[in-house]
């Protein structure tokens, strides 16, 4: 049997279940493109602190849940009172610590006018004082509980566990995105950030406080950053190396959607959560991020603006 008759075979026995793990990792990727997309589509630029936003959700959400959930075993009532008190920690610290990071390292700047570059390094800067606060006071190991999300299959799509913890995440993911999308493009708040993206000069004339919607977008994508840190916590614990992969694949997600266009960087982090997943099948699993970014640089050489790729302020 040749070398890629015998990967199809196995690709043929595992495809429901890498299509599966795989949508769920698309869809954490997802949530976090939303926070690097946004933010790109009403102030130009890339919030490269946003991992560290991502990760101290995480760590908030640990923190909660090992106090309530300690060593017991709690029952389902029980276990989805403490998902959603997770989820609600999470997505508070991830709002309040973006919107800190707006007024702190973004907001003097644009009031002062400064160049772009300016952005870039004190995102930068942000971005390692975090990271290094965090190790330095909650520790460089890997800190973890028993989660009761996990470990469970409630059922089986052919021969493919399903189990507690993907279905947390289709449910979680989808509310947050589909809520977002039309928080978007249907609100005032909405009709505000998208005024904001195409013309913030424009917009502040016809009486959009341009410095209250930029809060509120960094707000938004806050939140669901710091929920995908909990959702992706929950089987590995945390530690505080753990947002710059995810947020790496998801600020490449965001490109390849189209970077600027929410419905784009959803597209973008299934697409490669799925492709992530299913070259597990051909290739040894060192070389997984190397298949993530090669698909990346192929459609970008081919479409540099991304699939759907529009400013945020044309995407409704």
């Amino acid at each position: 049997m040749s070398y890629f008759s015998s990967h199809f075979t196995t690709l043929g026995h595992e495809f429901w279940g890498l299509l599966v793990g795989g949508i769920a990792n698309g869809i954490i990727y997802a949530m976090v493109a939303i926070g690097y997309t946004m933010v790109y589509g009403v102030l130009r630029l890339i919030n490269f602190a946003h991992s560290e936003i991502f990760m101290s959700g995480a760590f908030a959400s640990f923190f909660l849940m090992k106090v309530l959930v300690g060593n017991s075993t709690p029952n389902a009532f029980e276990s989805v009172v403490y998902l959603i008190v997770g989820i609600l920690a999470g997505g508070i610290v991830g709002a309040v610590m973006a919107v800190g990071l707006e007024r702190v390292a973004y907001r003097p700047l644009r009031r002062r006018h400064a160049p772009k570059l300016a952005y870039l390094i004190s995102a930068i800067g942000a971005s390692y004082f975090i990271y290094n606060f965090v190790g330095k006071e909650f520790g460089r190991i890997n800190l973890s509980i028993d989660s009761p999300f996990i470990n469970n299959t409630v059922f089986t799509i052919f021969g493919a566990a399903v189990q507690t913890y993907y279905i947390v995440i289709f449910v979680v993911g989808l509310i947050m995105l589909v809520s977002l999308e039309r928080l978007v493009a249907t609100s005032k708040l909405g009709r505000g950030i998208r005024a904001v993206a195409q013309d913030a000069e424009t917009a502040s004339l016809m009486g959009v406080n341009i410095d209250r919607t930029i809060a509120v977008t960094f707000m938004l994508g806050g939140f669901l950053g710091g929920v995908a840190g909990f959702l992706y916590s929950i089987p590995i614990g945390v530690v505080y190396t753990m947002g710059f992969t995810p947020a790496l694949k998801a600020f490449s997600a965001a490109v390849l959607g189209g970077i600027g266009n929410l419905r784009g960087a959803v597209l973008g982090g299934l697409l490669l959560g799925i492709v992530e997943s299913f070259s597990v099948a051909f290739v040894n699993g060192a070389y997984i991020d190397v298949v993530a970014f090669a698909v990346l640089v192929l459609v970008l050489m081919f479409r540099p603006t991304g699939i759907l790729g529009e400013r945020l302020g044309r995407s409704a």
